[in-house]
């Protein structure tokens, strides 16, 4: 049985990486998707290969940090496919890497808006929507940066990232007696696009992986299994929790 037949689910940075993976995933479960992002070309071609494969999706190209954008996605799912149960939050920037006080206010700004109050503004819309349904599952993609270790040069990322773990636990306590759960999920090291802005050469990659128990880095696939155990009624008593995924980076000590 797939697990997640029947539900609608909103997908946020769905264009590449883990957002990708996890609309693939999220649809073969069954889910009915809208998926948001920037780049309206690589959402049509996920969409299709989505309804190829006998999958319904829906792409919705817009800004993250435009709470219009949040607002539209909600109510696409609404009017499209009568509801929403499922909200996937990942988009996400590293923004400029270099020097953590050279950052100009709007550099700061931009990743922080991107990062943190783009989740917020799509929390705004999203859990309303799944009140109407009596339950839902929201989940934002956070890190281990700034959580359990930290880099130089990442200071927007990490104070953004790490303020989606505050986020998480007041909207799980607000709204878990309304069915609502919300969970963050903290990836490690993984083989995307993001990824490979920060560790940029072969080497830095090799270095990002040895940091890690398992001594590799992730796969977005596998990140994504773990979005869809928080998606799905397997987390049922799962709320408020910061979920690592990190494949022990965040144990390696020396």
């Amino acid at each position: 049985m797939n697990a997640l037949n029947g539900k609608v689910a909103v997908i946020g940075g769905a264009s590449s990486g883990i957002g990708k993976a996890a609309a693939l995933l999220f649809a073969r479960q069954g889910a009915a998707l809208v998926l948001g992002a920037r780049r309206a070309p690589l959402l049509a071609e996920l969409v299709e290969d989505i309804r190829r494969e006998g999958g319904r999706a829906l792409a919705v190209a817009g800004d993250v940090r435009d709470e219009a954008f949040a607002e539209r996605l909600t109510a696409t799912a609404v009017d499209e496919f009568g509801g929403l149960d499922i909200a996937f939050n990942n988009a996400g920037t590293l923004g400029p890497l270099g020097p953590s006080l050279a950052l100009s206010a709007s550099e700061w700004r931009d990743v922080l808006e991107t990062n943190l109050s783009s989740a917020y503004y799509s929390a705004k819309y999203q859990i309303p929507a799944m009140q109407a349904r009596g339950a839902g599952s929201v989940i934002f993609t956070s890190t281990f940066v700034g959580h359990t270790a930290a880099f130089p040069g990442t200071a927007a990322y990490a104070a953004s990232k790490s303020g989606l773990i505050g986020l998480t636990q007041a909207l799980a306590v607000e709204f878990g007696g309304h069915g609502i759960r919300v969970n963050a999920l903290l990836p490690g090291g993984t083989d995307t696009a993001m990824g490979r802005q920060m560790s940029n050469t072969p080497e830095a990659l090799a270095q990002v992986a040895q940091l890690h128990a398992l001594k590799r880095l992730a796969m977005p696939e596998e990140i994504a299994q773990a979005a869809l155990y928080l998606a799905s009624d397997a987390s049922s008593f799962v709320t408020g929790t910061a979920m690592l995924v990190d494949g022990g980076v965040s144990i390696q000590r020396g």
